[in-house]
């Protein structure tokens, strides 16, 4: 695997790092994360085609991006990827409407599906898609436990719209997945949170999808506001400091669970990914130590299921909310991970509305919020 990286910023294309045995005509894959509207450019698509002729372009809308070190805003990330041993392919569908999620995900596993299949990567829409139905869909069609990792795309702060392409133009409501094909390529996945739970656990009574109603039978935004106090005031912007830890009927796995929007005249709230009834949750809060500190384990997790081998290339993909806590300080997650990797592994990723990974190496594939999730990628 060889691996050229670029940074896109104030309309000025740097490169920052190359392998020395990078070709560029031979790369296979480029991942561009980036600002809104950037990743909208035609010009910005043409220069990567320029440049990377033969590659799998994706772009994708965020929250903020990440590459080495650093976490960047306004700008595009790319890096692009040359596999020696390793085949790939890609499939993307455009959302026609949210009810679809669970088919597209269906119908761009079966598109992958093969025996030589060992790894997909998906990159989705942010905004209307639901999450947990697209990998309720894949997981369906994945009877051979395919590790499955990605995001969803983001749009910074505003929530509005997000925008992905493959081989195009970022687009509105598209989601794409690269199908890894081979014995060669070797991966590892990862998710940690970080955060603290306190109150006590209730139990989700009614609830359609990600809207939830009622909590014990209770209005479920008014509990919320009870037990955000003064921050309730601050609403619905303060709801991404205050996700809900979810159990799922009774399930020892943890998701946790974003706040995307509030509905005053019903009394709802619309989460990232599925809330079903009867499952358990509670409220959590940050802690900045703690949301460091989960990237480091999430990072040591991968480490160690690499065998204790550097990766040479780790995609991180961290949650919007986790970086409206950190503020500036958002690189010293980056950092974290890179410590426990070492300066020869390559970093790229973005801050996005949704992180896809199992929960640990023996889960399939899951809609995560406000955590780190990684995944690394290394040739044998």
């Amino acid at each position: 695997m060889q691996i050229r990286q670029l940074l896109y910023q104030s309309n000025k294309w740097k490169d920052l790092t190359i392998d020395s045995g990078f070709q560029s005509e031979k790369a296979q894959l480029v991942l561009a994360f980036g600002q809104t509207e950037a990743v909208q450019k035609n010009s910005v698509y043409v220069y990567l085609r320029n440049q990377f002729p033969e590659g799998q372009i994706i772009l994708a809308s965020t929250a903020g991006e990440i590459l080495g070190k650093n976490v960047f805003d306004n700008s595009i990330s790319v890096t692009a990827v040359q596999l020696e041993k390793t085949q790939i392919r890609t499939a993307k569908m455009a959302v026609q409407d949210i009810a679809c999620s669970f088919n597209i995900g269906k119908e761009l596993m079966n598109t992958l599906n093969s025996e030589e299949l060992s790894f997909i990567l998906v990159i989705s829409d942010g905004t209307v898609i639901n999450g947990s139905n697209l990998l309720q869909g894949f997981n369906e069609m994945n009877t051979r436990n395919v590790p499955i990792s990605g995001g969803l795309a983001g749009d910074g702060e505003k929530f509005r719209s997000t925008y992905v392409g493959l081989n195009t133009v970022a687009e509105k409501g598209t989601v794409v997945a690269v199908g890894f094909y081979g014995h060669s390529l070797k991966t590892t996945h990862a998710s940690r949170g970080g955060w603290d739970s306190f109150g006590p656990e209730k139990t989700i009574t009614r609830s359609a999808d990600n809207i939830l109603y009622e909590l014990n039978d209770k209005s479920a935004l008014e509990l919320y506001k009870e037990y955000l106090g003064p921050y309730a005031n601050e609403l619905p912007a303060s709801s991404l400091l205050f996700p809900l830890a979810l159990s799922v009927n009774g399930k020892d796995e943890i998701v946790v669970r974003t706040i995307l929007s509030l509905n005053e005249e019903d009394q709802s709230m619309v989460f990232a990914g599925n809330m079903p009834e009867g499952s358990k949750v509670r409220l959590m809060k940050s802690n900045f130590d703690k949301l460091r500190d989960a990237t480091s384990t999430a990072a040591q997790s991968c480490f160690d299921q690499g065998e204790k081998k550097k990766p040479e290339l780790a995609l991180l993909i961290s949650c919007v909310g986790r970086k409206l806590i950190l503020q500036e300080r958002s690189d010293e997650e980056v950092i974290a991970a890179q410590k426990i990797f070492g300066d020869n592994t390559f970093l790229t990723g973005f801050y996005s509305y949704g992180e896809i990974s199992p929960s640990n190496p023996d889960l399939r594939c899951a809609l995560h919020n406000q955590t780190m999730t990684i995944t690394t990628l290394s040739e044998s």
